[in-house]
């Protein structure tokens, strides 16, 4: 049976790392590579060329652009932040449960306790037209 063409085609594929760097640029839509290492030094205890290096990377892999400002470089992210967890959303939908919600949420709630709040609220977005 031929397979059928992935819904992340064409779309960057981002490592854990390099999605706490997107983090960063989307906070702010558009960074320097100072600013960045600024957030995520102290937090994640990386050194300066760690994140340069995942800038990089994420230049090569046309998630992000830069610019060159006097002696500093900015990077602006290409990827937008709402499709790409959309297209992450549906890799791991189709990655474990074969492209279905259904079972997906049905192993979540048997796992998970909800709130009332939680709950009203999967129910106000079950109850909205789709676009």
């Amino acid at each position: 049976m031929p397979s059928r063409p992935s819904k992340s085609a064409g779309f960057p594929r981002i490592s854990d790392a390099e999605l706490l760097v997107m983090r960063v640029l989307w906070s702010k839509s558009s960074s320097t590579a100072n600013a960045v290492v600024e957030v995520l030094s102290p937090r994640m205890g990386w050194k300066p060329r760690t994140i340069q290096t995942l800038l990089r990377r994420l230049v090569d892999k046309k998630a992000v652009r830069f610019e060159k400002r006097g002696r500093e470089y900015v990077f602006h992210p290409v990827v937008d932040e709402g499709d790409y967890t959309h297209r992450a959303s549906l890799h791991f939908l189709d990655r474990f449960f074969g492209g279905a919600v259904a079972p997906f949420l049905a192993c979540f709630l048997e796992r998970e306790k909800l709130t009332p709040e939680q709950i009203a609220e999967l129910r106000r977005l079950l109850n909205e037209p789709s676009p």
